[in-house]
Formats: C-alpha cells, sequence, structure tokens
C-alpha cells in the first residue's frame, strides 16, 4: 500500500470508529471519504474569523454543491488538518504552547499574537492571484513579524504531480534581491519540476518571494508543517525539504520544517490542560 492510499484508509476507519457518515467526491458517487457535513471534519465549530479568511481565500474550501461535498469535508484535506490543529487557539491568549509544539519559540515563554488562515502575500501586480498560506501567527513582540506555516497532508504522495514557476517571476528583479541561490533554483525548475518528486518546491519559492515583499528579508519564519510517511516515500519527501532548505537558508531565508506527528508528540505533554484537544489529535492523525 503506497502512502497515499494508507493516510486516506487510515482516515476511513477513523470516521467509521465515530459512527461518521461519509459520501463520495461526487457524493452519490466516488469513494467515501468525504464527510456529510463540514462539521464532522472538524474538531469544533469554525471560529467565526476563520470561516471569513476560508471565504476570503482563493480555494474555495467551504464551497459545496448538491452533487459536491465542499473540499474541506474530504477527510484527507490539508485544510482541515490545519484547522483542527491551530483553530483550537485562535482565541487562547497564550500562543505558546502551539508555536513551541511547531518549533517556532521557545517552551514555556509566553507568546501572544494572532493566527490568521489563508492569508494572501502579493508578489507582483503582474499577477491576479496571490499565494495563499495555509496559517500565519503574527506576534505581538519577538524578533519575527510573521510564523507563516505551509501545511501538507495527503498532497506529497499523490499521482498529481505539481508545476515549475512562470516566467513572468524572473521578470521583475527586485524580487531576487538577496535570494541568488533560490532565483538560480527556480530557474532549474522552470515552467516543469523534474527534480523535486515529494516537495512542492516552486509553492514555497512564491511564498518566500510573497513574504519578502511583505516583510523583508530576514524577518518572518516559513515553515513547512507536513504529514510523514512510512517507507521510501517519507524518506525521499524528507530528503527533499531538507535540500531546499540547505539552498534557502544560504540566502538567509529563515524556513523550517516538521511534521504533524512530531508537532502532536509535542501536545501530548499538555494533555492535561487540553485533554479533548489532543485525544482528538493523537486518535486521529498520530
Amino acid at each position: 500500500m503506497n502512502a497515499y492510499e494508507y493516510i486516506i484508509s487510515k482516515q476511513i476507519e477513523w470516521a467509521k470508529n465515530r459512527g461518521i457518515n461519509l459520501v463520495g467526491s461526487q457524493n452519490q458517487r466516488g469513494r467515501k471519504a468525504y464527510t456529510m457535513r463540514i462539521k464532522d471534519n472538524l474538531f469544533q465549530e469554525l471560529n467565526d474569523r476563520t470561516k471569513s479568511d476560508l471565504e476570503n481565500g482563493d480555494g474555495g474550501e467551504l464551497t459545496g454543491s448538491e452533487s459536491q461535498p465542499a473540499k474541506i469535508q474530504a477527510l484527507h484535506s490539508s485544510s482541515a488538518l490545519g484547522i483542527n490543529v491551530f483553530d483550537y487557539w485562535r482565541t487562547k491568549t497564550d500562543l505558546s504552547i502551539i508555536t513551541a509544539a511547531c518549533g517556532l519559540s521557545r517552551e514555556g515563554h509566553k507568546l501572544t499574537g494572532e493566527i490568521r488562515f489563508e492569508q494572501k502575500y502579493p508578489v507582483d501586480k503582474r499577477f491576479p492571484y496571490s499565494p495563499n498560506i495555509d496559517v500565519v501567527i503574527i506576534p505581538q513582540t519577538g524578533k519575527y513579524k510573521a510564523f507563516a506555516i505551509e501545511c501538507k497532508f495527503t498532497e506529497a504522495y499523490s499521482s498529481r504531480g505539481h508545476g515549475g514557476l512562470d516566467d513572468k517571476y524572473f521578470e521583475n528583479e527586485e524580487n531576487w534581491i538577496n535570494l541568488k541561490t533560490t532565483k538560480k533554483l527556480a530557474y532549474e525548475i522552470l515552467h516543469d519540476d523534474p527534480h523535486f518528486e515529494y516537495l512542492h518546491a516552486a509553492q514555497l519559492i512564491k511564498h518566500i518571494l510573497g513574504l519578502n515583499r511583505k516583510y523583508g528579508s530576514g524577518t518572518y519564519l516559513l515553515l513547512y508543517l507536513w504529514y510523514d510517511a512510512l517507507g521510501e516515500a517519507g524518506y525521499k519527501h524528507r530528503k527533499e525539504i531538507k535540500e531546499f532548505n540547505d539552498k534557502v537558508n544560504s540566502d538567509g531565508v529563515k524556513f523550517h520544517d516538521t511534521t504533524y506527528q512530531e508537532l502532536i508528540q509535542c501536545l501530548t505533554k499538555h494533555r492535561t490542560d487540553h485533554s479533548d484537544y489532543v485525544s482528538y489529535l493523537t486518535e486521529r492523525y498520530f
């Protein structure tokens, strides 16, 4: 069983164990891997601000119809996974537990700030759409202006693949100031990406360009939060992340990665104070 199939099968069994009714991608057709209601796929009801963030994003996560469930109803939805991990903290005054679990801050040091979803960071005015970053944490204090988090669940292990960068990204030299190695990498995956099989490097480069334009080089931290898989797929995915990390770090980009499993393991230390939340995450994703 490949990694993609294993993750989806595990999620289907989780839903069956909880008595959650499932439908196909076309409701009555397709594999039954979608919940009948959005709330069935979430730990808690969507925070109103989170719902607004999703509605303003370009992903159409909440848009469904009589013949087709919304994307966020997929058991393997990376958006649902990100929300299940981060939306819980949106009403909390101290974010240090979740930021420390992500490796973004030191454990035990209080951190106040704001959590946002599907935030847009334009790269250039010539593009009609801007890259949407899954989760952004804006700390009130500290040396970083933002923690930007790109969340991945099954995407790296699917057969869809991913493309490279468009020529237009190279028409404005100001976009690449202090990004010599990153620009060279971007040229290597121009139009198509024959090098990275699991990591969507072009998407991460777009995020770097957008974040640089918004905050400036070295003032933000970009986290790649991914779901690990057993066997060769997980090994190769991790190897590609390290290669990307080494290259962009040489340009001063503050790039970091961690897995959902590692994050959840850190959260288990706080089970006493957040028992329902930790139990949900461990039962479903650990």
